[in-house]
């Protein structure tokens, strides 16, 4: 009677796993790795809700391989060292099939070592500064050509401006950024003595004398222009400044790369009408597929919420993540990932993204204008542009490609004809 009674349970336990299994099987589990606290939070919130979004809406349409999405949401806090710990959990004791996350560089220069020693996949939304391949990540931000040249080019031929002043927050995107844009504004012709350069810890409050110092460049009659490489809620304080300071677009013009609707969505944009951001989208940017992803945005979140840029490069991503699927037949990350190259989806500007072998994406550069509602009207776009992981304006950098299809390399030196290993966690 024991040995019956054991062996039933036994059976009933190994029921109740073999049902465990089959119901961890029937998902295809989607991490989410965005600050909800902390200083990037005003940032990273709304890729979270974004993500749900999508995946709710993908799930609808009866999911992808015959599974539903499941997602999985974490909160790194804005905490650099947690996102290591919170891609380790993810791949390790929530085993996601994909990662959609970080903001900052620092934030995915923690996930990184994890993500290449356990083998995960992560889709990174953000602008950045280039400078990096890894297998592990696909870049749907702009690489540095796709943004920073392209918004100092504006500056130099349509502006005139002959100074200029780069802040930004003291982290590893904006002094590689700025790096590269010394090089290249050296190469245009400017002085050294022309470019003034400033970092600022992450939720920098006091601007005065930044400010004050930034109007003093123009002392000798030169146009000033500021580029601006400072996130998160920091730029609250600094816009803030300009308005006290009675700074105008006119006076100093300010183009910025980590600002779109959603930080303006917080700020009085009397003040500031007529200074600029360079992104890959605007919430204005016209096209039927944008209306479209505005109104399901809205009808979700609130007629009061805005859409920006890194929202579309994860619309992009998880398109091509769906696609990818598709094609592969699994989620499978090696198998995942081959399929990646060449994919096609229409971004939302009424073009087309594709993935190419260096992992980043072929994207339109916009400039726009803030207008006094908090959005922006878009004064300049181009065609698509390939984005390029490592720059033309480093001379170490110049002579390296990127091309994980065909010669497997993240790294390759065109002049040794060789692969070099990228130290990831630098």
């Amino acid at each position: 009677m024991n040995f019956l009674k054991s062996t039933l349970a036994g059976l009933v336990a190994l029921t109740s796993y073999g049902s465990f299994l089959s119901a961890a099987e029937s998902t295809i589990k989607v991490g989410v790795l965005h600050s909800l606290s902390g200083t990037m939070a005003i940032s990273e919130t709304t890729l979270k809700d974004t993500m749900l979004m999508l995946i709710d809406e993908q799930n609808k349409k009866g999911g992808v391989l015959g599974k539903q999405l499941e997602a999985v949401v974490v909160d790194p806090a804005s905490n650099w060292p947690l996102f290591a710990e919170k891609t380790r959990e993810l791949l390790s004791v929530e085993n996601v099939d994909v990662i959609f996350g970080s903001w900052t560089s620092v934030s995915r220069k923690s996930a990184l070592p994890v993500l290449e020693e356990l083998n995960g996949l992560m889709f990174y939304p953000v602008q950045y500064e280039g400078e990096e391949s890894s297998k592990n990540v696909f870049y749907t931000g702009a690489a540095p050509n796709q943004q920073a040249i392209p918004a100092t080019d504006y500056f130099l031929d349509e502006l005139g401006v002959e100074k200029f002043a780069l802040l930004g927050t003291d982290y590893v995107y904006p002094r590689t950024t700025n790096n590269i844009l010394e090089s290249y504004l050296k190469k245009k012709g400017v002085a050294a003595e022309d470019i003034f350069v400033n970092y600022t810890p992450f939720g920098h409050s006091d601007w005065s004398k930044i400010v004050a110092d930034v109007v003093a460049l123009g002392a000798d009659g030169k146009k000033v222009g500021v580029i601006s490489t400072i996130n998160g809620d920091a730029n609250i304080g600094f816009y803030k400044e300009l308005a006290a300071a009675e700074v105008s677009a006119d006076d100093i013009p300010v183009v910025a790369f980590s600002v779109g609707e959603e930080e303006l969505s917080g700020l009085d944009t009397s003040n500031l009408v007529g200074h600029l951001a360079a992104w890959n989208y605007f919430q204005s940017a016209e096209s039927d597929l944008n209306d479209e992803f505005i109104a399901a945005w809205k009808s979700r979140m609130g007629e009061d919420r805005v859409t920006n840029d890194p929202m579309e490069a994860h619309v992009i991503g998880f398109n091509m993540y769906i696609k990818a699927l598709e094609a592969a037949g699994s989620a499978d990350v090696d198998a995942v990932r081959s399929a990646m190259y060449g994919i096609k989806v229409p971004n939302l500007t009424g073009g087309t993204a594709v993935m190419l072998a260096n992992h980043h994406l072929a994207k339109p550069v916009l400039i726009g204008e803030i207008q006094a509602d908090g959005q922006f009207d878009i004064i300049s776009q181009t065609e698509e542009v390939p984005g390029d992981a490592w720059t033309d304006f480093l001379p170490e950098s110049a002579i390296l490609k990127s091309d994980w299809k065909d010669l497997g390399c993240g790294m390759y030196n065109t002049v040794s004809k060789s692969c070099i290993q990228q130290l990831s966690n630098y």
